[in-house]
């Protein structure tokens, strides 16, 4: 029997039999978003995705819509059993909270909410060093990994196969090489240009690198929403480097759209950086199983303290029902007194966020925000602008960055306090992205911020709140079209 044949006497049946398990597909998916979603809006459009799209909706759920990775109850598991919890008793999740008598109530509070749950301690007697673009940044990374004695620690959301991925790749050679510990973990979403065979020199000299979440990972639920957008690098256990950088050429103004690349990264010396070592080697636990012995990763710090900054490191990300990052963002906004200013390249805010940016702009407090001009991603570029109305309405400052690609991540209040890292302000980085910032209690560094910020603005535009209220309906249109995204933006 052909196969048109097959069809025209079977296809009553067959209709029947896919109407069946459509039903049962999208109730089954419909308790499923029930479940897990705690969100009434986003419960609500998702199962209106499920119900209209039919076996389309229920598979972009599967996709996209888990939004947790259980890893510390796993992670506990295993821990138990390795022993993993005894590797390492002077990390800063066990260490008692040095004495920081410089921070005040006002502060300190933030810092209770950073260290909530497994967070780390605000850590003195660090030097904070910050990088504005990425030459010199990358010249301070790779020499930091070519005078490397027992071990080099990298973590990237993306890694280009560009010169600049070539030149990190031989650094990394180079250290393995001569006996040096190599531990490189990359996104495999975010680096999906980057090949397995690039690995082959740098696994042949005695390095390890993995992906972290591969699509095709032994978990039980995909998590192609799920993304490592951390960007670490710790040398020695005394050194290291995080903040909105990757590796590709684009950091170092090579790319033909934006050409200049306006960026935030920072290096850390001092107690700080077992915080983010410790960050790094969950990661890699989680994604290796491989625990890292003995106290070389740990260091203690050398006599006399390396600087003056105080510094917390925190971290979230969908392995923790507890968001610090967003909650430090939150309480970090409503502590403001005279100023916050905020750059980001994507702005997303859940409803609270957006609540404490117009309550503080209705305030009368200086609310400023830089963002894109000539965006690299249009979603949400323009779910960002449906949300610019309501600031500049409540009187919050909007600057659009023209020199080139606008990607530091930070947030300043009042001069005396920062967050710098990874964490840009929308949902996907508060909400789904493994994410790292560093928190600054320190006037001298966030003047230093301020003052590049000032600087930033002498090469952006200020929206006009009237201008920007007669744009076209169409740019409307299309903007209110985006927003409907901003759960997985």
């Amino acid at each position: 029997m052909s196969y048109p044949d097959f069809l025209a006497r079977f296809w009553q049946d067959i209709a029947g039999w896919a109407v069946l398990l459509n039903l049962v597909v999208t109730v089954a998916t419909l308790c499923w978003v029930l479940h897990l979603k705690r969100e009434p809006m986003s419960a609500i459009a998702w199962c209106l995705a499920v119900i209209m799209l039919p076996f389309v909706g229920p598979l972009l759920f599967v996709l996209f819509g888990y939004q947790t990775v259980h890893r510390q109850r796993v992670a506990r598991k295993r821990r138990r059993k390795s022993d993993y919890g005894k590797l390492a008793p002077d990390r800063p999740a066990e260490s008692p909270p040095p004495a920081a008598p410089e921070l005040s109530r006002r502060w300190a509070v933030l810092a209770d909410l950073a260290r909530h749950g497994t967070g780390f301690p605000v850590y003195p007697g660090n030097r904070v060093t910050f990088y504005t673009h990425g030459e010199p940044a990358y010249a301070a990374m790779l020499e930091a990994i070519r005078t490397a004695q027992h071990h080099v620690h990298l973590e990237f959301f993306i890694v280009r196969p560009d010169d600049s991925g070539r030149a990190f790749l031989a650094a990394l050679e180079a250290c393995a090489a001569r006996g040096v510990e190599v531990r490189f973990l990359f996104d495999s979403v975010g680096s999906y240009t980057f090949r397995s065979r690039l690995l082959r020199g740098l696994r042949k000299a005695g390095g390890k690198a993995y992906p972290f979440l591969p699509l095709l990972s032994p978990l039980p639920r995909p998590r192609v929403n799920l993304r490592n957008h951390r960007k670490i690098l710790v040398v020695d256990g005394t050194t290291a480097f995080t903040g909105g950088l990757n590796i590709g050429d684009e950091y170092l103004g090579r790319h033909p759209k934006f050409g200049y690349w306006r960026d935030t990264h920072l290096k850390v010396e001092g107690p700080a950086v077992a915080s983010l070592q410790q960050t790094f080697l969950e990661d890699w636990y989680f994604a290796t199983d491989e625990a890292a012995r003995g106290p070389a990763y740990f260091p203690k710090p050398v006599a006399g303290p390396a600087g003056g900054s105080l510094v917390q490191v925190v971290q979230s990300g969908p392995d923790a029902e507890y968001k610090a990052i967003r909650e430090t963002y939150f309480a970090g906004i409503l502590r403001a007194r005279k100023r916050v200013w905020i750059a980001s390249p994507y702005c997303v805010p859940d409803a609270g966020l957006r609540d404490a940016l117009v309550l503080a702009g209705r305030s009368g407090i200086d609310v400023r925000f830089l963002g894109l001009f000539r965006p690299d991603k249009w979603v949400p570029y323009l779910a960002g602008r449906y949300y610019w109305a309501e600031l500049l309405e409540a009187g919050v400052k909007v600057y659009q960055y023209t020199r080139g690609m606008m990607h530091s991540k930070f947030v300043l209040v009042d001069g005396e306090w920062a967050s710098v890292g990874t964490a840009n302000l929308d949902n996907r980085s508060l909400y789904l992205n493994f994410e790292v910032n560093c928190l600054l209690y320190d006037p001298a560094a966030v003047a230093e911020l301020e003052g590049q910020f000032l600087d930033d603005l002498g090469w952006s535009v200020r929206l006009d709140p009237e201008v920007y209220a007669s744009r076209p309906r169409l740019a409307r249109l299309a903007e209110n079209a985006a927003r409907l995204f901003s759960p997985v933006l």
